[in-house]
């Protein structure tokens, strides 16, 4: 049986190694080329891809990430996102992750094992269908995000979409944090540090797979607002986009996402 654990640490410690190895803006912000889902490789993006997709190729199962977009094999699916924050991680702002859900089967109900590791801080989100959710070791679920949100995270963020879209949640939200990585962000909800998120832009299955299933495991409330099917049946693949909230109760993401539908 696959140690999905083991080789996602392993991924993380190669990514380290790639940081290393690019230790500054210089070395890593370069445009390489285009990934499959459209948006600009850089240098950073690309090495660690590179560094990491051979391991999971290795157990034979199909890869859907960034820059490759889908590789064929079992019907085990890995969905990964090597750097998620790669903005940040070009610019040296330590807060950026590294995102693998694993699945048996092609959509979000099918994944049943979650990690992200913070190259910031060095946290370990991990989930388990099933099972629950952890932080570094410790399960969650004793501190819930608030039924009230006094804190409300936007990510996939422009200058421009934060001025359109943060007036019509200011009776809904007290205050805002902007930082940078949708998979961290999600994870913070499942910790209770946050009480809400938003992915202002559309956002696809690599930025999500892994963190959804933390906070699913822990009853919390997710949803892709801009397609009418259920969140379970969201395909994992680089085709779909629709922007995310997610908040500790169905009823709050719902208040967020009919503010941010009007």
């Amino acid at each position: 049986m696959t140690d999905w654990l083991e080789l996602c640490r392993g991924a993380a410690a190669d990514v380290e190694a790639v940081l290393e190895r690019l230790p500054t803006r210089v070395e890593r912000e370069p445009v390489v080329g285009a990934g499959e889902g459209g948006d600009e490789t850089t240098a950073i993006d690309q090495a660690a891809e590179d560094a990491i997709v051979g391991r999971f190729r290795a157990t034979g199962a199909s890869i859907v990430s960034e820059e490759v977009g889908l590789l064929e094999g079992s019907d085990t699916v890995v969905v990964i996102d090597p750097i998620d924050g790669s903005l940040n991680a070009k610019r040296g702002i330590p807060f950026f992750s590294l995102s693998i859900a694993v699945a048996e089967g092609r959509t979000m109900d099918d994944v049943h094992f979650g990690f992200v590791h913070d190259f910031g801080t060095g946290e370990e989100w991990l989930a388990r269908r099933g099972e629950g959710a952890w932080l570094n070791g410790e399960a969650l679920g004793a501190v819930r995000p608030k039924d009230v949100v006094e804190i409300l995270s936007f990510e996939a963020t422009r200058t421009s979409l934060v001025a359109q879209e943060a007036p019509k949640v200011a009776q809904l939200a007290h205050r805002l944090r902007i930082m940078g990585s949708l998979a961290l962000s999600l994870c913070h909800l499942a910790a209770g540090r946050v009480d809400a998120v938003v992915s202002l832009k559309p956002a696809r299955s690599v930025d999500i797979a892994a963190a959804q299933l933390l906070c699913r495991e822990l009853g919390l409330a997710v949803d892709l607002f801009d397609v009418e099917d259920p969140f379970g049946a969201a395909p994992l693949d680089l085709g779909q986009r629709s922007r995310v909230v997610a908040a500790g109760s169905a009823e709050v993401a719902a208040r967020l996402a009919a503010a941010l539908s009007g």
